[in-house]
């Protein structure tokens, strides 16, 4: 008797928890994307809730298919479809910049690996951090508006509203502490290629 919590410890082992599979069909989704001029690296699926992946859902609006709305406080952004129905992607949302706009403006232009300047007011805020790029960071896989971006314009001109990639996908779902609208680069990549320019969007608070 004497021996047998050890012999009953010699019998236990340590098992690391089992974490749940992840669909294959999202690990291709947001898989490594080849062909591209720069490197884009697949997302680490564990770091992002799943009710940020892309996904076709039901969405009443009375906006016509093809049309952007962008929720900043649920955040999410939806393409509408028809049928009642949107293709929704998880976004992050700036804590400044991108809660100065909101109301109806169109796609103004469309840009494959962005420059990105920092705003006056980013500068102005952070001067060591941002100050450096203030005449403008070159498209690459550092770039903090990852491989596409969508330019919003209102009555002609350019609101600095974006919608971008981002080198930050765990921040998917939160506030951020600058930027405009961000999504997964995967996102972004099949955003781009389903909406032209022109496109209506509706950005709502």
């Amino acid at each position: 008797m004497i021996g047998l919590p050890l012999a009953l410890a010699a019998c236990t082992t340590t098992r690391a928890p089992i974490e749940p599979s992840i669909n294959p069909f999202y690990l291709s989704m947001y898989g490594p994307v080849l062909g591209e001029p720069y490197q884009v690296a697949g997302v680490n699926l564990r770091q992002v809730d799943p009710k940020w992946w892309r996904q076709d859902v039901p969405y009443a609006t009375g906006e016509k298919p093809g049309t952007l709305i962008v929720d900043t406080q649920a955040h999410y952004l939806y393409l509408v479809q028809e049928g009642g129905r949107a293709m929704r992607y998880g976004i992050g949302v700036g804590r400044e910049e991108a809660l100065q706009f909101k109301g109806n403006a169109s796609i103004g232009r469309r840009a494959q690996w962005p420059t990105w300047t920092p705003t006056r007011s980013m500068i102005k805020r952070e001067p060591d951090r941002y100050g450096p790029y203030a005449g403008g960071l070159p498209g690459g896989p550092t770039n903090p508006l990852g491989p596409r971006a969508l330019y919003l314009y209102k009555n002609g001109r350019d609101t600095l509203f974006r919608i971008h990639g981002t080198t930050e996908p765990y921040t998917i779902g939160t506030n951020v502490s600058s930027g405009c609208i961000r999504l997964m680069n995967q996102d972004i990549i099949d955003l781009y290629g389903r909406v032209p320019t022109g496109t209506r969007v509706v950005v709502i608070s």
